[in-house]
């Protein structure tokens, strides 16, 4: 099959009738000499808030950037909303995110002379939207995340929380299937971290899957299942009662 060509499937469903959103089976990431992922294999159902906890170098990061069709694996396989994203072109590909990823990155990437509206807006330029549907649709996402007194104000004039809830509406303002989001409380402090967080879960609670990269093992301890990783590959995975695996890790620490 032709690379241009897009193969749709419909999404494996587990026994309990949930469809599975995003396939990993045996991918590897190989850099030169490094070899960043060694074969991951990973399912994530439609509704699942999902925790990828590991340290530095462990090869989350990486994941996410296969996941989000970013870049490509060396080897092995990978679906998104049941298409194949090893059969599809780079404009295929780019259709694939506008249609089905929203992506939160831990330094907002945030134009610095746009105002809150413009920066979400951005998120559907590669959707086919006409402008001002993107407006209007920009203006209901900030108010979504808890911004809709923020529409005109620009970067400078935000908190970091305020900036990271800017980022997270233009990840959700083309109403993806699945939300990645790489250390989304990394550069906030804790007040506006635990805000974002509680965001993250008000999302999950509406339907939406969401995925959440971090180094952080309260903040993975406090989501319903954690994927650990080390060393390229997937380590463990569980599900659990957040406090006790959060006292679980500060006995341990």
């Amino acid at each position: 099959m032709a690379r241009s060509e897009r193969t749709t499937a419909a999404p494996a469903t587990p026994r309990d009738g949930v469809p599975t959103v995003l396939a990993l089976r045996d991918v590897t990431k190989v850099h030169g000499d490094v070899r960043a992922l060694g074969g991951v294999t990973l399912d994530v159902r439609r509704g699942e808030l999902v925790a990828v906890v590991g340290p530095s170098g462990s090869g989350k990061s990486t994941m996410l950037n296969i996941i989000g069709t970013l870049d490509r694996p060396t080897s092995g396989t990978v679906s998104v909303a049941g298409d194949d994203v090893g059969t599809l072109s780079d404009d295929a590909l780019a259709r694939l995110r506008a249609d089905h990823i929203g992506f939160v990155f831990q330094h907002f990437h945030l134009q610095a002379g746009a105002t809150a509206t413009e920066n979400v807006a951005d998120g559907l330029l590669y959707a086919g939207v006409r402008r001002s549907e993107r407006q209007r649709r920009a203006v209901r996402a900030l108010e979504r995340v808890g911004l809709g007194h923020r529409v005109d104000h620009r970067p400078h004039q935000l908190s970091g929380g305020e900036k990271q809830r800017v980022a997270i509406a233009r990840a959700i303002v083309g109403d993806p299937t699945v939300l990645l989001a790489d250390e989304p409380t990394g550069a906030l402090d804790t007040a506006s971290g635990s805000a974002v967080l509680a965001l993250l879960r008000e999302l999950h609670a509406g339907g939406t899957t969401v995925l959440v990269i971090t180094h952080d093992l309260e903040l993975a301890a406090s989501l319903p299942r954690q994927v650990r990783m080390r060393d390229g590959l997937v380590q463990s995975e569980s599900s659990s009662d957040a406090a006790a695996l959060a006292a679980a890790i500060r006995g341990t620490s």
